[in-house]
């Protein structure tokens, strides 16, 4: 395969598989492709989940894990499971409270999407933590909850 890709795939341990996406946020997967002796098929492997990454990418974190797994299955990829990325606790977090604002408001959803200008799907996996946002989005709907996004230290002490 001599695509280039923009996610890169490297073996961690011998059932660990490590993918950097293009946004930088990082992906498990569990597989036993040490089992393969043979280092040009591993490598052949690496970056055929390379491209698998790269042809899923999305926003949508739930639905890019969904549609790699599948690809995995079509396209005979070693794979036991695929976590949900190293922002999944964040964006989570992130999602939890925008809808603790919104309901502090006694705002519907709906209302909150359409003053946002976004569509009201995309709120709701937003509030789950299942879409991975940009600041843009993020910044109306601070202003609108009459919130504000802001730095905060992982380690609060």
């Amino acid at each position: 395969m001599a695509t280039e890709t923009k996610s890169k795939a490297k073996v961690i341990n011998e059932r660990v598989i490590e993918v950097i996406t293009p946004d930088g946020e990082k992906f498990s997967i569990f597989s036993n492709l040490s089992k393969y002796e043979s280092e040009e098929y591993k490598s052949y492997l690496l970056h055929l989940i390379e491209f698998i990454f790269d042809r899923n990418f999305n926003e949508d974190k739930e639905t890019m894990v969904n549609r790699i797994y599948k690809d995995f299955v079509l396209n005979a990829v070693p794979s036991m499971g695929i976590d949900g990325g190293s922002r999944e606790k964040e964006r989570i977090r992130i999602g939890k409270r925008i809808k603790e604002l919104r309901e502090e408001k006694r705002m519907e959803a709906r209302d909150l999407a359409t003053l946002a200008g976004i569509d009201a799907a995309n709120l709701s996996r937003i509030e789950q933590g299942k879409y991975s946002t940009g600041i843009e989005v993020l910044s109306r709907l601070a202003l609108i909850l009459d919130a504000h996004v802001d730095i905060v230290p992982n380690s609060l002490k």
